[in-house]
This record gives C-alpha cells, sequence and structure tokens, in this order.
C-alpha cells in the first residue's frame, strides 16, 4: 500500500474538483481500486504503488492544462485522463501566449482547443476557402467566428459576413410570429452567440449598425460581389447545389471563406439534395481551398454529447450492414 499528497496550490481547486465533485468523480471511476480523498487544495492517493504512481501523473498534466489554459470541462478532463502518454496536454493546450485568436469582453480568451480545431486556424491562414465538416458540437462555428473576428481585428479584412440557409428543422418558418427579421432570426442566433462572447456589446452594436458585421440569411447574398471580407457559411448541409455554387461565386478580391456543416443533420425537403457533399467531392484538390474533418473527439459541449454522437453513428453503422447483408431478390413479372 502506497499514499501520497499533491498539492493543488498552483490552481483553482474548484476547477480542478468540479461544481458537486462532479470532475473528482470522474477521476474516482478511472481509478476505481485507488481510495481518493481531497481537503482544501489538497488531494490524497490511496493503493498500489503502480496505481498511485499512474493517477499522480494523470493529474499532473490536468494540472498543467489548468496552469496553462485556467479552466477545464468535464469532457477535457475525461479526455486528458484517458490518455496513453505525456503528450496528450498538447493535443488540447496552446503553449503560447500568440495562439489565442481573440481576447473577448472580460479577459476571456478564445482559442483553437483540440487538434482538429487547431488544423483548422492553420487551413484558414493557407488557404482562402476552407469546408469545416463535422458533427454537432465540435466548435466549427465557434473556431470560425473566432478566426474572422481576429481578422477584423488585425485590420486584414474590412468587413465580416456571417450567413445561414433560413431552412426549417421540423418547424414551418411561415407560422413564426413577427416580420422576416424576426422570424429569421432564430437561425442565425448561434452567430449571434458567438460573437457575444469575442466583441464587447457596445462595439458589437456599432459594427452591426456600420455594417462592419454583416448577419444575413444566404438568399440575400445573390447578386452580391464581396470584397476585402471574411464570409462565413454555416449549416452549409442545408445549402441545395444551386445555393452553394452561388455563395461560392460571390468571393471577391482579398477575401476568405470558411463553410461549415454536418451531412448527417440535412433538414432540407426530401424532394431537395444537399450541395455540400457535391462540392467537397468536386472541388477536392484545388489549390487555395482547404477541407477540414472533425469528429466527436472534437467535442467541447457537454461531455454527453460525444456518447450522444457515437449512438447516433453506431446505430446508422448497423442499419447499413444490415441492409448489405439483406438478400438480393429479382423483381418477378407479372
Amino acid at each position: 500500500m502506497t499514499e501520497t499528497i499533491i498539492n493543488l496550490e498552483t490552481v483553482n481547486p474548484i476547477e480542478f474538483f468540479g461544481v458537486n465533485n462532479g470532475k473528482l468523480d470522474i477521476l474516482k471511476k478511472k481509478f476505481p481500486l485507488l481510495k481518493i480523498l481531497s481537503r482544501g487544495t489538497q488531494i490524497k492517493l490511496s493503493g498500489s504503488p503502480e496505481q498511485v504512481e499512474t493517477a499522480k501523473e494523470k493529474i499532473d498534466l490536468l494540472v498543467q492544462f489548468l496552469q496553462r489554459n485556467g479552466h477545464v470541462s468535464e469532457n477535457y478532463f475525461e479526455q486528458i485522463l484517458g490518455g496513453d502518454d505525456a503528450e496528450v496536454v498538447d493535443n488540447f493546450v496552446d503553449r503560447h501566449p500568440n495562439d489565442v485568436l481573440v481576447f473577448g469582453p472580460n479577459g476571456k480568451t478564445v482559442r483553437a482547443r483540440t487538434i482538429n480545431q487547431k488544423r483548422m486556424v492553420v487551413a484558414a491562414e493557407k488557404n482562402d476557402v476552407v469546408f469545416a465538416i463535422g458533427p454537432a458540437g465540435t466548435g466549427k462555428t465557434y473556431t470560425a467566428v473566432a478566426l474572422a473576428v481576429r481578422a477584423l481585428k488585425n485590420k486584414l479584412v474590412k468587413k465580416i459576413i456571417l450567413t445561414r440557409p433560413a431552412v426549417e428543422a421540423g418547424e414551418s418558418l411561415g407560422f413564426l410570429p413577427g416580420d422576416l427579421k424576426e422570424k429569421i432570426d432564430p437561425y442565425l442566433r448561434p452567430l449571434y452567440d458567438a460573437l457575444d462572447d469575442m466583441i464587447p456589446a457596445d462595439k458589437l452594436g456599432y459594427y452591426m449598425s456600420t455594417r462592419t458585421i454583416e448577419i444575413a440569411p444566404l438568399a440575400y447574398m445573390r447578386g452580391r460581389t464581396l470584397d476585402h471580407a471574411f464570409i462565413i457559411l454555416d449549416e452549409a448541409q442545408n445549402a441545395t447545389d444551386l445555393q452553394l455554387k452561388m455563395f461560392l461565386t460571390r468571393i471577391g478580391g482579398n477575401a476568405k471563406a470558411i463553410i461549415t456543416g454536418d451531412l448527417t443533420q440535412i433538414d432540407l425537403p426530401k424532394n431537395q439534395k444537399s450541395g455540400l457533399a457535391k462540392a467537397l467531392y468536386i472541388l477536392k484538390g484545388i489549390e487555395g481551398i482547404a477541407h477540414i474533418e472533425l469528429d466527436e473527439e472534437d467535442v467541447v459541449r457537454h461531455r454527453l454529447v460525444k456518447a450522444i454522437i457515437r449512438a447516433y453513428e453506431k446505430e446508422k453503422q448497423e442499419m447499413e450492414e444490415q441492409q448489405e447483408r439483406r438478400p438480393f431478390t429479382r423483381p418477378t413479372k407479372e
């Protein structure tokens, strides 16, 4: 039996242990053979020497994460505990202050937090058009908006244009209350939320009033030429082939575009096909256009979101396997 005490004086113990000890419970589940006790800024481990040493290494990694980042979500807490070596922290934390994309209100730092989000940042720096494809919660839109805000603050572009197809996901747009703007705004709400995290309210209001930042449905892009702009098309899986072609041909001089989408969440009517899959295929290999895939490992929402995504993927795979096993029967003549 070995015992060791780890001091957490260099980090906020509330951030380490979590609300109602939620993160501490994750640690205990990871090491069920250890006796783990917490008191103030200390954590005590008791058990076999091998288990104690392994747990201590993981706790050291979590402390490094908190020292660099100031916060660790339950999702990241769990992922770091599940890593196989000390390099796991580098998969989630940027080492240098220059890696911060945006300093938001109240000193909040916005940065790419996962491997594929970092790849998305690099791709946007090297290419004028980036497709970022992945399931919900992987930070596609948030990272794209952060890149746009950074470009505006650094005066690399003169405006930001954020757009989405106004497609009904089970609701009827016509029956929503209010005028056209009030009907459409709920579809654009995630874009407003991201901006709220990165720009003070008074400055954001000024940018919106001067059209330095413009948020509009995809249909409003028709006929325009978007110069000196950072353009984001969000939820691109709900754009038809013609709409996506129209959007891509709006890009003007000194402009960048990021197209985000999730091919598993298409809300178009059954008689319409998404243009995103086709665009990814026919534009593949063109210099200046990059394609980044994000997956459940990039999920930065509640830790259950990753499990939900995996469950749906498993169900989809099982259905596809059943269809493949289904015997082929030749149609009979009547």
